[in-house]
């Protein structure tokens, strides 16, 4: 089919596209821009007049709980390509349970589904899993998601293997001893509660060794949901010294604080915790300054899981659906332009993963968002498609909505009739 995708404004932010003009697209790639090429005939005209056509988000962290209903909340998020942690059950340890996932996402048709394989066997930290068979089954990337590698000498063996193939290890950095009795930030808000709280420490010491065996082994290391600026600063520093070294940050601790547990609030709980205002100014910096990508690190839970008192609560929240809106939020708090902001959620995790799946150039492939940056919605769970309605934001106005997605081509979402 070809397809054009009239008057948009078209931001592109790894080629610096920005201009107001027509897309075009023939099967699954992109064939022109402004002028259709040469013996082009449309068959369907997109009128996104007003709106935004941008290269589909890359969401660097969602679980898929349901994956039919976590799949049909990512394209209504603009999300075209999904990052799976290995924290399933069972864990993705085995190809075979890899490549499962990866064709069952194929077989739904909306969003791609990246998995992460298990770094080691079952999460546990000990054996490593066949990470050679995970990368042929289409892991990206290996992980212990939120599991520890308690073991430093099992973690420096892991990630010497991996460094001899070239993997890519993601590590959320939070020291398991420092961490494993907090809910809160260590800070007044939680003292004044009488929440156990999680140290900075937790999560600068667990930097500091990981990058120290990143110097060691030349591995490539991606750390994730950074929470404090001691961290960012951390991680901006070993960039700096050459280290193959890249990180994300929630989108909620860039907008969020430890205040805003309020009274016990359970869906302002998070792994890692909310932390202080200067934390969040510092991760807001560096986001904006480009050290990091901007993740949803999408948690749907039932609403039992969260009719809990706080400690109790199982932290995190959905973000599919909100992760375009509360990025606009954040960026325009932070004074940045609508393609800087963008390119934390499309080119920079695009970058991490080593395979740029799209952008608006000819010949690339056709995964597409086009959304109108100046629609305002109230989140409730009767309009979010996830099965987790958990979030801090329901109730609140957003702006920003996704009217159309595409997938290699294709139409996988559409908000009203074109």
């Amino acid at each position: 089919m070809n397809l054009e995708i009239r008057n948009g404004r078209l931001i592109d932010p790894q080629h610096g596209t920005d201009s107001r003009a027509s897309l075009f697209i023939s099967g699954d790639r992109i064939a022109a821009l402004d002028q259709a090429p040469a013996g082009f005939a449309t068959d369907r005209v997109i009128d996104a007049s007003g709106y935004v056509v941008c290269p589909g988000l890359i969401d660097l962290g969602a679980r898929l709980n349901s994956i039919e209903a976590e799949l049909a909340a990512a394209v209504a998020g603009g999300v075209t390509a999904v990052v799976v942690p290995p924290d399933a059950d069972p864990p993705l340890d085995e190809p075979e349970l890899a490549d499962r996932l990866v064709h069952r996402g194929a077989e739904i048709g909306k969003a791609r589904v990246l998995p992460l394989g298990a770094l080691t066997l079952g999460l546990k930290g000990e054996r490593l899993a066949e990470l050679a068979g995970l990368k042929k089954a289409g892991c990206v990337a290996f992980s212990q998601a939120t599991q520890p590698v308690v073991d430093t000498e099992a973690l420096l063996r892991a990630m010497e293997y991996a460094a001899s193939f070239d993997f890519a290890v993601w590590l959320q950095p939070q020291d398991y001893w420092l961490a494993r009795n907090g809910i809160a930030h260590e800070g007044e808000v939680a003292n004044r509660l009488g929440l156990s709280g999680i140290p900075v420490a937790a999560e600068t010491i667990a930097i500091a060794t990981m990058l120290q065996l990143a110097r060691d082994t030349g591995c490539r290391v991606h750390l994730t949901r950074l929470s404090t600026a001691a961290g960012a600063a951390q991680v901006a520093a070993a960039q700096a010294e050459g280290l193959p070294v890249s990180c994300d940050i929630g989108i909620h601790h860039l907008l969020l604080t430890e205040n805003d547990i309020g009274f016990f609030n359970p869906h302002a709980r998070f792994a890692p915790p909310l932390r202080s205002q200067r934390d969040r100014q510092a991760l807001s910096d560096a986001a904006a300054n480009g050290l990091a990508a901007i993740c949803s690190d999408h948690t749907p839970l039932g609403a039992d899981d969260k009719l809990l008192p706080f400690g109790e609560a199982k932290p995190g929240a959905t973000g599919l659906e909100l992760l375009l809106p509360l990025t606009l939020k954040w960026a325009a708090a932070a004074g940045l332009a609508l393609p800087q902001a963008l390119a934390r959620i499309t080119s920079a995790p695009a970058a991490i993963i080593g395979r740029p799946l799209a952008g608006l150039v000819p010949g690339a492939v056709a995964d597409l968002c086009i959304f109108d940056p100046t629609a305002e919605w109230q989140v409730n769970p009767d309009n979010l498609k996830s099965r987790g309605k958990n979030s801090p934001w329901l109730g609140h106005m957003l702006t920003g909505k996704t009217q159309a997605t595409l997938v290699n081509g294709r139409v996988v979402f559409a908000d009203r009739d074109f």
